[in-house]
């Protein structure tokens, strides 16, 4: 067990804390909650990468706390009507499609090196500064800029997941050419 995964492990911890706290309408201490469990995403890959403590569970942990995170924030903000639910359904819908892919290149016996793209990185940066930002609402006047935000981040997790489709097409697609060359 890495201190990276460790870190991991907490940030899947905070998640119901974080459920807990904004269903209470505890908006300061789920926002405390949600930062803490942001930094500690970027943390623990920072860690691995300097201290080399990458480790073959942290490469399916981390992707996996952070859709965790994400997916229980979106539900729970539209289900409180601080989110439109369609962006929540779209984020909840492109990581299902993630992960069934995912399964789905398993099964055809295609090993599953995740390495998330840039685009992918950019759309989970969008989508925790979403949440920062309707979580910090009571603070700052974010209502001018909501809807863009919602919509930027929409077209970035769009853009993804058909890149993902995309990627994992090619990989099938590349196996039955060479099973029937």
């Amino acid at each position: 067990m890495t201190i990276p995964n460790l870190i991991t492990i907490l940030m899947v911890l905070l998640v119901p804390i974080f459920v807990i706290y904004i269903i209470n309408d505890r908006t300061l201490g789920s926002l405390i909650i949600f930062v803490i469990a942001s930094i500690s995403d970027a943390l623990d890959g920072f860690i691995a990468r300097v201290f080399h403590q990458k480790s073959d569970l942290g490469v399916y942990l981390d992707p996996l706390a952070d859709k965790i995170l994400l997916v229980t924030a979106y539900t729970t903000l539209a289900i409180l009507k601080m989110i439109p639910p369609w962006l929540a359904v779209l984020i909840i819908s492109r990581d299902v499609i993630i992960l069934l892919g995912v399964l789905l290149l398993y099964l055809n016996r295609h090993p599953v090196k995740v390495h998330p793209s840039l685009l992918s990185k950019s759309t989970t940066c969008l989508q925790i500064a979403t949440i920062l930002m309707i979580l910090s609402n009571s603070y700052l006047n974010i209502e001018p800029i909501k809807m863009y935000a919602f919509w930027i981040t929409a077209g970035f997790t769009i853009a993804s997941g058909l890149q993902y489709i995309r990627i994992g097409l090619v990989i099938l697609t590349q196996d039955e050419k060479t099973n029937f060359a």
